[in-house]
């Protein structure tokens, strides 16, 4: 049923707790399947606009170190991954975070997400957001969704 599983990992230790799930997942579906982990990095923003005081080689600069930390990030993680019939693939994208998820999954022929959520509610979620939650709303494949206790080991 699914061929290709998008994983969006942060570079936080709460993001990589699906690692176990994605192996589940992995093992219980048939034939060969394609693992995409993938990391966002935003455009440079500072306090109340301050980057746009850099010079544009510097934030160019600074976004193009966050771009090669997160490429090594992925090979990190994807060294640690373990799936049979598997080809693990990493993708660095760069812009805002949501719109590049979507513009993948929906590019890329992604049919299932597996993605880790903070587990915040109410005010605190109504105020900080949650990518877990946008993605959800508005992605139009499925997402499963790692909460924190989950993550909990025995």
């Amino acid at each position: 049923m699914y061929r290709h599983i998008m994983v969006p990992l942060d570079g936080s230790e709460l993001a990589e707790c699906v690692l176990p799930h994605l192996n589940t997942v992995a093992g219980l579906l048939k034939g060969d399947k394609k693992i995409s982990l993938v990391r966002v990095v935003p455009p440079l923003r500072l306090y109340e606009g301050i980057e746009a005081s850099l010079p544009l080689e510097e934030r160019k600069r600074i976004e193009a170190d966050g771009i090669r930390d997160a490429k090594e990030y992925l090979k990190e993680v994807s060294g640690r991954l373990r799936l049979p019939n598997a080809t693990i693939e990493t993708e660095v994208l760069f812009g805002r975070v949501l719109d590049e998820l979507n513009k993948f999954a929906r590019d890329n022929g992604v049919d299932l997400v597996i993605i880790a959520t903070h587990g915040r509610s109410g005010v605190s979620r109504w105020v900080i957001g949650s990518t877990a939650d946008h993605l959800i709303r508005s992605a139009n494949i499925p997402v499963l969704v790692i909460r924190p206790q989950a993550c909990a080991q025995p």
